[in-house]
């Protein structure tokens, strides 16, 4: 029996769901079947969007032929291997913890009945996934948190959170590229840019990178020249 299966989204989409678990082979196959259709070059397909355990293919109706796109995706689905999908990069992230940072970081201590120090080590301590982005331009979904320190989102979201901001919520972190509302629980704060439109290439994370967190102090923060640790 196929582990996938293809699904409309309206008359312009077509998403192609895998076992819909978070799961690093899952998602490196959703990577994988992603690259693979861009690379076919599809005519009509104007997007390809992966997701922790899925593909989304968007296309211009008038120029796609939905069934001859949806026999061809089902051939790439049954045979693409996920050793197709491109190896990620390191991404070393700076980050303040605490104080007007990480306004959240007492509260998620207490949440994992520990010290502000410990929820530090334990945030920084793994290497984390990116298994998509969405939401905002260059918001990378980061897994797996500590389940000591997992707190769950905010009942009640801020209405501004400052860019480089970065939060956890639940079983996940993330760093926010640009000053938006958000509910998560912030703990610190990067320098760095995951989103700047002046870049060669805009977004810092991509799918199937690693990142891990390298804790610094506020005058690192202050005169942070671009360089990552």
């Amino acid at each position: 029996m196929p582990t996938w299966q293809i699904r409309p989204a309206g008359d312009s989409a077509l998403v192609i769901e895998l076992e819909a678990r978070v799961d690093p082979a899952i998602n490196t196959r959703a990577i994988a079947l992603a690259e693979a259709v861009r690379a076919a070059g599809h005519d009509g397909v104007q997007d390809v969007v992966s997701t922790y355990c899925s593909v989304t293919i968007y296309v211009d109706p008038v120029r796609t032929d939905l069934e001859r796109l949806t026999t061809e995706l089902s051939m790439l689905a049954d045979t693409i291997p996920a050793t197709l999908a491109r190896e990620g990069q390191l991404i070393q992230v700076p980050i303040v913890y605490g104080g007007e940072y990480g306004p959240d970081l007492q509260e998620v201590a207490e949440f994992g009945k520990c010290t502000e120090e410990e929820v530090v080590t334990r945030h920084s301590a793994p290497n984390y996934r990116v298994y998509m982005l969405g939401f905002l331009p260059g918001f990378a979904y980061l897994g797996q948190v500590d389940a000591r320190i997992a707190m769950p989102r905010r009942t009640s979201p801020r209405l501004k959170v400052p860019t480089g901001s970065v939060g956890i919520a639940g079983a996940q972190t993330g760093v926010y590229p640009i000053e938006s509302p958000g509910g998560w629980r912030l703990i610190g704060r990067t320098p760095l840019k995951p989103f700047d439109a002046a870049r060669a290439e805009p977004f810092l994370f991509r799918p199937g990178d690693t990142v891990r967190f390298e804790p610094i102090d506020e005058r690192d923060f202050l005169h942070f020249d671009g360089r990552r640790p």
